[in-house]
């Protein structure tokens, strides 16, 4: 077999005249090759001297120019290789290529790789004198990349090994991301990196792979790899902003490499291990796998990473019979390293594998991979890090490993339940309150037989509180694994949820609602009950008293046998608000004034008294019974309140004393700050009876006297409701009875007079405008006999059309008294 070739020449200065390679030809061409691969060529097969080569170069200057070594992929699936050379002259510009063409589906002869090549001494700096390709059966390799040299390099470029090979992966599995420039200041250094990326490639994208080892232009360069010298490194922004440069004369780069097969792989070259990369290939895996690379890696010594660990573990872990046992016990040994920061990834693949190999291998490989899980938990506070099976330390060998660990971690770990803080030596972000950590230190106690009985009450309390602040989502499985291990613990706590519930039901049905706790034993827990049970007997919606029933019998226990189940159930159904009046006196009287002191529910009931609205007739009743069920409990405040709303039922009943106005004013003074709606539920209650025609004339000279501001604007209110204007526009007499009341005081004060005069205005001449002639005479007659004729002269000064009372109607007022 003989390679096809082919030459590509420069002219000479004397062809041309100019010598600057824009006169190259194909100066022997070997038989076969098609002309459009000839086309397509003679684009890659160019050559531009260097941006500081000289003129005319020296024979040394030359010798220093850089080759450009390529491989590349052509249109029709066929590729070249390919090596040109500056040959020097005026300009220097003159060169010479010598390419092999290796048509679709052919690799070069022994499958040997594109990078074998470089400076094979098969390649030709001259054209063949006869103008025809001598034959070539091959491209035997040169000595410059003995094991020795392409060690000492890949230790020499040791901060960007990782960097590249992860380009390398990234342009191989994606043929139209972004090229790999590499920056060198010899071609020679490219090539060598060609050849280090060839021992980490999976061989078939090792012989795909296409480079140059020197361009002056490459971003229009077509190869996956490509070199260039300092002077013409790409920018980052432009054309040039889609290629991946890394300058290996500049600063070493800065940033960690998160891909953990060129990781990997670069530790193994820094190593001087490259026999690994043929080891690695040996053992399952995908293309770009590092779980082969590492475990070769870690049996032979190397140390990895933290990514470069997991991707062992993880990969022995899904191929637990890919590794004989000696093997898996170096594996193990490595993975268990003391003086080792191990991350919350490895460790879960540890874990995996520790599952993997339990009952598989022998204990002494496998007890170590559970010591360093246990080790790691207690101090180093990763809570998703779930214990060993007990099956791990089954065994002699298991118990003395468990014995060890009790002697180096028991005192931590107690120390850390009976406190709930860290210990010193455990991460600093370990969350040693949270509801995982106190969990997954329980496990641990009960996998290593530690006693910690005499812990368990203050440890259960700070959990349960915990879950209520936190809630369980992050740790439900793993605490549900508890309770279902330590029954003891799930007895705990599930009592001291049920304790905390009645002081917290929201929070507690918050909890419940999220995590199904198992508390369908024996257990009474008629607050978790009822915390369970509310949501759904909330959704039909409707009457909050026949919810509050059914929660209370989910609980299955009566207020009477324990009261602080009222508490839960008023806190589920009525939360931070308080129950209307008219609910609030249905509670009060379906139990007794006991329960509700017992269970403290009875702030609630006088929250529904003093927060009710002005015009909710249950809130004085509600108040009358309040007064008598706690009058322990009551503070002053409350109570003045109270007896205000007190006084309205009074008022209503007409049972109330004499002196009206007086004790209203000093049960006021009593209750303040009072609430709006109780205020004017006592006020509107004394405005309503003063506005009666049967109200008791002192109390009403005593309230216009006053001149109580608060006072009289509850009567000004009043007199504007609807059954008022009603009432003056239906019954002559009481237009009359009013129109006297609000003339017959022109002294009492500035509020009375400024609201009377507001009332006149605005409440009883629309009234009495609306009247017909008969019903306005009627008024009038009724004010005269109510008072006298004078008083009738003043109504009628009054009424008529644009009229006041004037200064006459205001003296004949003042002048008449009422009998």
């Amino acid at each position: 077999m003989s390679l096809a070739q082919l030459h590509y020449t420069s002219a000479s200065a004397g062809d041309d005249g100019d010598g600057d390679g824009g006169g190259a030809r194909f100066t022997a061409v070997s038989a076969g090759i098609p002309t459009p691969v000839l086309a397509e060529a003679e684009q890659l097969l160019g050559y531009e001297p260097p941006a500081a080569a000289p003129y005319h170069p020296t024979a040394d200057e030359l010798r220093s120019f850089p080759e450009a070594f390529s491989f590349s992929a052509l249109s029709d699936g066929s590729h070249l290789l390919s090596r040109t050379v500056a040959l020097g002259g005026p300009g220097a510009g003159r060169f010479h290529a010598h390419a092999v063409h290796l048509p679709a589906g052919t690799r070069l002869p022994g499958d040997a790789l594109p990078v074998t090549a470089w400076r094979s001494p098969n390649w030709a700096s001259t054209p063949p004198d006869s103008g025809v390709p001598g034959r070539m059966a091959h491209l035997p390799a040169s000595a410059a990349f003995g094991p020795e040299a392409l060690n000492d390099f890949a230790v020499s470029r040791s901060p960007w090994l990782a960097a590249v090979f992860a380009d390398l992966r990234r342009v191989s599995e994606e043929p139209s991301s972004a090229r790999v420039v590499l920056v060198e200041r010899q071609s020679a250094d490219v090539a060598r990196w060609i050849a280090l990326a060839a021992a980490v490639l999976p061989p078939e994208t090792a012989q795909r792979l296409t480079f140059t080892t020197y361009t002056r232009r490459p971003a229009q360069s077509p190869h996956q790899v490509v070199g260039v010298l300092p002077d013409d490194t790409p920018g980052t922004a432009g054309p040039d902003s889609g290629l991946r440069v890394h300058d290996c004369t500049g600063p070493r780069p800065e940033g960690p490499i998160t891909d953990a097969w060129a990781e990997t792989c670069a530790r193994i070259w820094r190593n001087r291990s490259p026999e690994l990369f043929r080891m690695a290939a040996e053992l399952p895996g995908e293309p770009f796998a590092a779980g082969p690379l590492a475990v070769t890696a870690l049996c032979t010594g190397v140390e990895l990473g933290p990514d470069g660990r997991a991707a062992a573990a993880a990969w022995a872990a899904e191929r637990p019979y890919a590794l004989d046992e000696e093997r898996t016990r170096r594996l193990t040994d490595a993975l268990t390293a003391p003086g080792i920061d191990r991350t919350t990834n490895e460790l879960a693949c540890v874990s995996r594998l520790l599952t993997a190999l339990d009952g598989r291998s022998p204990a002494a490989t496998t007890t170590s991979l559970a010591a360093l899980l246990v080790t790691e938990a207690v101090h180093g506070g990763d809570v998703a890090l779930e214990p060993p099976a007990r099956s791990a330390f089954a065994g002699p060998a298991g118990e003395r490993a468990a014995a060890a660990l009790v002697a180096a971690l028991g005192d931590d770990l107690r120390t850390e339940l009976a406190t709930g803080a860290a210990t010193a030596s455990a991460s600093s972000a370990a969350p040693g309150r949270g509801v995982a950590r106190t969990v997954q230190l329980l496990r641990i106690a009960r996998l290593l037989d530690v006693d910690c009985a005499a812990l368990l009450p203050d440890v259960v309390r700070r959990m349960a509180r915990s879950l209520l602040d936190e809630g369980a989502a992050g740790c439900a499985p793993v605490l549900l694994d508890l309770l279902d291990e330590q029954f003891d613990v799930r007895t705990a706590l599930l009592g001291e949820l049920d304790r905390i519930a009645p002081h917290d039901p929201a929070g507690t049905e918050r909890l419940l609602t999220g995590f199904a706790l198992p508390f369908t034993g024996a257990q009474a827990l008629p607050h978790l009950r009822m915390c369970a049970a509310a949501p759904d007997a909330r959704a039909g919606g409707g009457d909050r008293v026949k919810v509050l029933h059914t929660v209370l019998r989910a609980g299955g226990m009566s207020p009477f046998t324990e009261p602080l189940v009222l508490r839960t159930g008023v806190g589920l159904v009525w939360g931070e608000d308080p129950p209307t009046a008219g609910e609030a006196r249905l509670l009060l009287g379906g139990t007794t004034s006991d329960a509700h002191r017992t269970a403290g529910t009875w702030s609630a009931l006088v929250a529904a008294a003093l927060g009710a609205r002005a015009d909710d007739e249950e809130a004085p009743e509600l108040a009358h019974d309040l007064l008598r069920g706690f009058p322990q409990e009551i503070d002053a405040r409350a109570r003045g309140a109270l007896l205000l709303l007190e006084f309205a039922r009074e008022l209503r009943s007409g049972t109330a004393e004499p002196g009206w106005a007086a004790r209203a004013r000093k049960l006021y003074a009593g209750a303040e700050p009072v609430e709006p709606g109780v205020r004017d539920q006592a006020f509107g209650a004394l405005a309503r009876q003063l506005l009666a025609p049967d109200r008791p004339e002192a109390e009403l000279y005593a309230f216009v006297h006053s001149d109580d501001a608060d006072l009289i604007a509850a009567y000004g209110k009043a007199a504007r409701h609807d059954t008022v204007l009603a009432r003056l526009r239906a019954e002559p007499a009481y237009a009359a009875d009013c129109f006297t009341v609000w003339t017959v005081h022109p002294h009492a004060g500035r509020a009375w007079t400024q609201t009377t005069a507001s009332l006149l205005e605005d409440v009883l001449r629309p009234a009495v405008g609306a009247l017909s002639s008969a019903a306005t005479t009627a008024v009038e007659e009724a004010v005269e006999r109510a008072g006298s004729r004078q008083r009738a002269e003043a109504f009628r000064a009054w009424n008529r059309p644009g009229g006041t009372l004037g200064r006459l109607g205001k003296r004949l007022a003042r002048r008449v008294r009422r009998p």
